[in-house]
């Protein structure tokens, strides 16, 4: 079974079928609020009831899991760490840091395979059968450090692709070897894996999971807990139930995407498990504008559907604007040359909750369920014998204002409670994470406070913070010219800063023939090399290697790199490119727009312009002197308004007009998986005639 992504926001709020056992909570929540005691209003004063909610220690729920988010679903993260120590040091302390900004406990990451899993390819650590590295790739480093600013976090691996070596396909004994050995990759890091999927969004093999969980008992990783089967849809459960191993092998239940409207699923099958039940990937949030929509998800996860454990899709917006799903994330920080990134109320509203709950903590049911007015609330308390404990009010389904009074009861704490509020659509960074004055009990012992429509606000014992503002982040302003890398600067095995692969990797490398010397010498120096020369198990579809770089913004410039194409195939230069394409046809799925210089290994060369229309047109097309396989040749691409110059070798080969794009960044590309190689590359402004 494939799932697909959530829908859109403009899509949010179009009817959708709830399942009956939505229903039937709906209609429960109804009647207790029929029974539950309200303080009323005067008769004919206009003035709305209060909505009584009792706090009983005595009385609670299911286990709350964590709030946390994805760093994966290919390169999210990836620009992140070319952002100068000190704002990336910021950034990082407002995603993990407790007490401070979203204060995630949860950190789900890619467990890289080398092939685009949506906005680009992140390294595997195993790429053979008898290579193990444990240091390719930012997953290790950001794990290090989230752990670094919160100790208590917890880790979860996931595959979305894998290498195309496994004998048997990706449901094959040799995922299984390849995962252990990921796990010893963590312990070498000194992290420690709390959970561990299958294949992102590509179905399940019940026996196959069985498998992974004899070894992770047999390997000494008892304490990982096995989810299945992050996909759409309760039918796992179902296939639990039904299948006894299946579900002694799973310790929880992980499903994408369970919202639809303003409601989200559950199913008998799955509360009848009685294991965790968690919205493994959820979200999909715009970092300004998708509060609202993560507010009501959040709360209605658990008041709906008893679900546990919420993960966002993605952590950051750390990926160039020309990949899909821009604005997606917590937070901006696609703009490590400036250092430049950006907060929003999306940030603030996970923080709603994480800061004043922890993994561990119950939900009480009594005290979670639906506003009179429009909206949810959810009641978490802590363990022991004083519990501490917080409820989460959203509104985004109001008309008006209303009332609620907060009574606790049993052996919760009777003073004031703390706090805090967001105005969800607000552009104003201070309507965001507002600390209130304290909520006094009055004579009975109540907490009385009035609910904005469209916030989300907490109530609690706990104590909270809010990092300084950012009015310290420098301006956003586009990447300066001339940029140049010969890559002879870096060790070998890396990612050279600014490139973010789409497939493949593009890793340095010695030199295997100086660009500037004759055929069969050796090279001296660093390279720029594709290192995957076998089609991964994909994901997605796009369908060769391509490593973009540079900024969206660039107009009038010429990028130019020299090129060693290895084996058979074609090598690109990319320039002006504006936008991923998804589904253009076969063989050319997930290309992106823009103009495109191409060279064959039979010395032929072409000018390509990707169209918005998801077609190509050949704008020039020739002969080289002889065959370009083996043999350094340097191209470049030129671009002055609407003039278009290629060169090859230092000769003009073409020069032609076209108004189809006037900007858009850099990249490489190949029309295989080979080791082929690039060097010196440069992009340097153009004067317009």
């Amino acid at each position: 079974m494939l799932s697909t992504r959530p829908p859109s926001a403009g899509q949010w709020r179009r009817p959708a079928r709830r399942s009956l056992w939505a229903v039937g909570m709906l209609l429960i929540a109804c009647v207790a609020a029929l029974v539950t005691p309200m303080a009323s209003a005067d008769p004919g004063s206009g003035t709305p009831p209060v909505q009584s909610i009792g706090v009983d220690s005595r009385d609670t729920g299911r286990v709350f899991d964590g709030i946390g988010a994805i760093s994966g679903g290919g390169g999210t993260s990836r620009l992140l760490v070319d952002y100068p120590k000190r704002r990336r040091d910021q950034i990082l302390d407002y995603l993990f840091k407790p007490g401070y900004g979203a204060s995630l406990q949860i950190l789900k990451v890619e467990i890289g395979s080398d092939t685009n899993s949506s906005n680009g390819a992140e390294p595997s650590h195993m790429r053979t059968p008898t290579d193990v590295n444990c240091n390719r790739g930012y997953e290790w480093w950001l794990m290090e450090q989230a752990q670094r600013r919160n100790p208590q976090i917890q880790f979860y691996g996931l595959e979305w692709g894998a290498p195309g070596w496994f004998n048997g396909g990706f449901w094959s004994t040799d995922n299984v070897d390849y995962l252990m050995q990921w796990l010893g990759c963590a312990k070498k890091h000194h992290l420690d894996i709390n959970y561990l999927g299958g294949w992102n969004e590509k179905g399940w093999d019940a026996a196959w999971y069985g498998k992974l969980k004899a070894a992770l008992v047999k390997n000494g990783y008892d304490g990982v807990k096995v989810v299945a089967a992050d996909n759409a849809g309760w039918q796992v459960a179902t296939d639990m139930k039904n299948d006894q191993a299946f579900a002694k092998a799973v310790d929880v239940v992980g499903i994408h995407y369970p919202c639809s409207e303003i409601h989200c699923s559950s199913s008998p099958d799955a509360l009848g498990l009685d294991k965790p039940l968690f919205a493994s990937e959820s979200g999909w949030n715009n970092y300004l504008t998708g509060a609202p929509r993560l507010a009501a998800e959040m709360n209605h996860e658990y008041v709906d559907s008893r679900i546990t454990g919420f993960i966002n899709w993605p952590v950051a917006y750390a990926w160039y604007p020309t990949v899909q799903m821009q604005g997606s994330g917590l937070l901006r920080a696609n703009e490590p040359w400036s250092g430049h990134y950006e907060l929003g109320p999306t940030l603030w509203t996970i923080a709603q909750t994480a800061q004043f709950a922890r993994p561990g903590w119950r939900y009480t049911d009594s005290a979670s369920g639906y506003l009179d007015g429009g909206g949810t609330y959810v009641t978490l308390q802590s363990p022991g014998k004083r519990p501490a404990y917080t409820t989460v009010f959203e509104t985004t389904a109001a008309t008006a204002p209303q009332t609620v009074a907060v009574t606790p009861a049993g052996h919760l704490p009777r003073g004031a409670l703390h706090r805090w509020s967001t105005t969800l659509r607000s552009t104003d960074p201070a309507d965001w994470f507002v600390h209130g004055a304290d909520v006094d009990p009055g004579a009975r012992g109540s907490h009385t406070v009035t609910l904005q429509p469209g916030t989300v606000t907490t109530l609690t014992t706990m104590p909270g913070g809010k990092g300084p503002a950012v009015k310290t982040a420098p301006p956003s302003k586009t990447m300066a010219l001339p940029y140049r890398d010969t890559f002879d600067g870096y060790r070998d095995g890396v990612t050279p800063r600014y490139l973010s692969d789409m497939e493949g990797a593009f890793e340095t490398a010695p030199c295997s023939v100086a660009p500037e010397a004759a055929p069969g010498s050796r090279g001296t120096g660093r390279c720029l090399q594709q290192a995957i020369t076998a089609q991964p198990i994909k994901w997605s579809k796009v369908p060769s290697p391509l490593t973009l770089a540079g900024d969206s913004q660039w107009t009038d410039y010429t990028v130019s790199a020299k090129v060693m194409i290895r084996r058979s195939g074609t090598a690109s230069l990319l320039g002006r490119v504006v936008n991923q394409l998804n589904s253009v046809g076969p063989g050319h799925d997930n290309v992106w727009e823009g103009y495109y210089l191409k060279l064959s290994d039979a010395g032929t060369w072409s000018l390509e312009a990707v169209m918005p229309d998801k077609t190509t047109r050949i704008l020039a097309h020739g002969d080289l002197p002889s065959a370009a396989t083996d043999t350094w040749h340097r191209f470049a691409l030129g671009f002055s308004g609407e003039r278009i110059t290629a060169t090859v070798d230092g000769t003009r080969v073409a020069e032609v007009t076209d108004t189809t794009y006037d900007h858009g960044q850099v990249g490489l590309g190949l029309g295989s998986y080979s080791a082929s190689q690039f060097d010196d590359i440069a992009v340097a402004p153009e004067v317009s005639r």
